[in-house]
């Protein structure tokens, strides 16, 4: 069974941009929980990569739940406060510290002492309170405004940014010490559309969820539903998936949310013609090739062929490389993936072993 990532009491949350669920189906996903799961075991500062709505926060949180810390996990978005707010309530301050402070506070570093603070948007923070966080990682201790005693601390920090901190760097917005000093683990989150295998197995679970606040039974995808889905570019992530698996349930009529109950909205809705219904008479040409593909699809689903989006992937996969004489470089530019997702993909089907060599390679070296 797939990992599945939720926050604590999800159905109390209130509508945000946050992807509100991860699963780990993709290949690539897999390494990723890996990846994460090994960070979490030592107590390393870890920053976090990715667009909005990729789960961020359900990373750093399965990082703070794996890594036996005791004490709460603590989440603070940094750039929903304004510079003076963020300062007293990032390290706390003292009565009198500053007008209406009529009584001294804990800050955030406080209130998670024993376990994990999550920074989110950290690109969103003025240079001097770089330079106070910077000071509290070097020293693991934080004094309060308006208070001389510093207060040692046992947290571990965790960041997060959807902003290029390399670019913010170099145009000065960034101190790079405190790049240095938050990435000494660093997790890059891919889109959603890098991880198509994710997004089925997410759908459904987005379908299993609004069913029943929804009280509806039990609903299905059909097949010109899940071929749309994959083929969208998905701009706002998870986030995105979620509110139109919402929709569709909303609007379809049966038990059964059809390619036409998707609200895909965005802008980067790519091959859409492609799932169009089949004609019989579809021409043997460029043009009727996707239809013909969808029907060979459709009749492997009739079928009840097992594994049936593993099985259309590594054909895909292994036909492309061996149409371009198993070079990846050649391979990764027609199918349209990166030569590391080609890679993760080649390993998985056993086309190269793990140190990059091809089968028949290495039977040529013995």
């Amino acid at each position: 069974m797939d990992k599945l990532l939720t926050f604590p009491d999800q159905s109390a949350m209130v509508l945000s941009i946050r992807a509100k669920a991860m699963l780990f189906h993709d290949p690539r996903s897999s390494e990723l929980l890996q990846q994460v799961e090994r960070i979490a075991r030592s107590d390393a500062t870890t920053l976090i990569i990715g667009e909005t709505g990729t789960g961020k926060e359900l990373i750093a949180r399965h990082i703070h739940d794996q890594s036996g810390r005791q004490g709460p996990f603590v989440a603070v978005n940094c750039g929903a406060f304004s510079e003076s707010l963020i300062d007293a309530e990032l390290f706390g301050h003292e009565a009198g510290a500053f007008t209406g402070a009529t009584q001294a506070r804990a800050g955030w570093f406080e209130a998670a002492d024993g376990g994990t603070l999550f920074l989110d948007e950290i690109g969103d923070l003025s240079l001097a309170l770089q330079v106070k966080l910077l000071r509290v990682l070097q020293e693991r201790q934080v004094v309060r405004l308006g208070a001389r005693r510093p207060i040692p601390l046992n947290v571990r920090l965790v960041a997060a940014t959807n902003v290029d901190l390399h670019k913010a760097i170099e145009a000065g917005r960034f101190r790079s010490d405190l790049y240095y000093r938050l990435g000494v683990a660093s997790v890059n989150l891919p889109p959603l559309s890098e991880r198509a295998g994710d997004i089925l197995p997410l759908a459904r679970h987005f379908i299993g969820v609004y069913s029943g606040k929804l009280k509806r039974g039990q609903v299905t995808l059909s097949a010109r539903a899940g071929a749309a889905l994959l083929s969208y570019e998905w701009p706002g992530n998870i986030r995105e998936l979620e509110n139109v698996i919402h929709f569709a349930l909303i609007v379809c009529r049966g038990d059964v949310i059809e390619a036409e109950d998707l609200k895909l909205t965005g802008i980067s809705h790519r091959r859409q013609s492609a799932f169009q219904p089949i004609a019989n008479d579809a021409p043997p040409s460029g043009e009727g090739l996707p239809q013909q593909l969808a029907g060979l699809i459709n009749r492997m689903i009739d079928a009840d062929h097992p594994d049936l989006f593993d099985s259309v992937e590594e054909v895909l996969v292994r036909t492309a490389f061996n149409a371009c004489h198993r070079n990846q470089v050649h391979t990764a530019r027609v199918l349209g993936i990166s030569r590391n997702i080609l890679r993760t993909q080649l390993k998985r089907f056993g086309l190269i072993g793990f140190d990059g060599v091809s089968a028949s390679h290495r039977e040529l070296l013995q």
